[in-house]
């Protein structure tokens, strides 16, 4: 296994050419010792280390690139004047889809140069019925890639992989924000976005995954998966939602992780598989619906107390 002062020079010097923005680290800056004094708790908890992170992000980039390509050859640009985008937001729709594929090559090529095979692209199964759907699934994909360079960014032992993570998530908000206007919504509906650990950014992924070759599976596994039994349209505070999971009966409380949510990132609030939960006063646009067996005064929900999900909802 290479070292983390070894990865961290070849990533940056895999990804000179496509981010030449990324700051240069000195080579006392690279020091195992002063990375490894880094390495953060929950990282070693989860039994992670900064190339499990990587695959990890590698991973959801497959994911994101795939759906792009799939979308594309699928519907002509025509579907996409229809839904009333110009010209020049179609070109930029696609150019977002183009990004995917960079940031695949980029991670590909950090993990090839320390010896560490990448993981393959999966089949992907993303229930394409029509353009509109699309770009309403693509909103909630660029949303949980936030999320997740968030949560993934503080398990990081290499500044300079940070570093690159960090160029990286700004392209995905900026991915984001634009599909937002496509979409016409609001931009930039709150202040904050929500991290989220690598287990619950997974469990949102493995839905979209139908099969992965061999030795492309993470050292992760998705919690018990959580859908709405019913829908309520459009979903806002106080609005009442049921809930279906085989785990459901271990959940006590609905929790909902938005941006903005202080302390800890996430509000609860009580459920019965008979009567469901109330959205909580204080979350708005896209939420991490989670069932969880307690709600801690801190308002961090951690992977011990999640029993189910999350799924992604919007809170107008």
């Amino acid at each position: 296994m290479p070292s983390l002062r070894t990865a961290a020079i070849s990533l940056l010097a895999a990804t000179a050419a496509a981010l030449p923005s990324v700051p240069r680290f000195t080579t006392r800056q690279l020091q195992y010792h002063d990375v490894a004094k880094r390495q953060n708790a929950a990282a070693q908890a989860l039994g992670l280390n900064d190339f499990d992170i990587l695959q990890f992000a590698l991973t959801l980039e497959n994911l994101e690139n795939a759906f792009y390509q799939q979308g594309f050859a699928k519907f002509p640009a025509s579907d996409f004047t229809a839904l009333g985008l110009s010209d020049a937001q179609i070109k930029d729709l696609t150019q977002i889809g183009f990004t995917e594929s960079e940031h695949v090559i980029v991670l590909q090529s950090a993990l090839a140069q320390n010896g560490i095979q990448p993981v393959a692209p999966c089949t992907y199964n993303f229930g394409f019925t029509d353009a509109a759907g699309m770009v309403a699934t693509a909103a909630i994909l660029e949303n949980v890639g936030i999320s997740a360079y968030l949560g993934a960014a503080p398990l990081l032992a290499s500044p300079a992989i940070l570093g690159v993570a960090g160029s990286i998530l700004t392209i995905e908000a900026r991915h984001q924000s634009s599909i937002r206007v496509f979409s016409k919504q609001e931009a930039v509906p709150q202040g904050f976005d929500a991290p989220l650990g690598p287990k619950a950014v997974f469990s949102l992924a493995a839905p979209f995954i139908a099969s992965c070759p061999s030795g492309s599976n993470l050292k992760l596994t998705a919690f018990p998966t959580l859908s709405l039994a019913s829908a309520t349209a459009p979903t806002t505070v106080n609005s009442v939602l049921k809930l279906q999971s085989s785990a459901s009966a271990g959940g006590k409380f609905c929790a909902f992780t938005s941006g903005g949510v202080n302390p800890g990132g996430t509000m609860f609030t009580p459920f019965t598989e008979a009567d469901g939960c109330k959205v909580p006063e204080g979350v708005a646009g896209i939420t991490y619906l989670s069932l969880s067996s307690s709600a801690p005064l801190t308002g961090a929900l951690t992977d011990d107390i999640t029993v189910a999900g999350p799924i992604a909802i919007t809170v107008s």
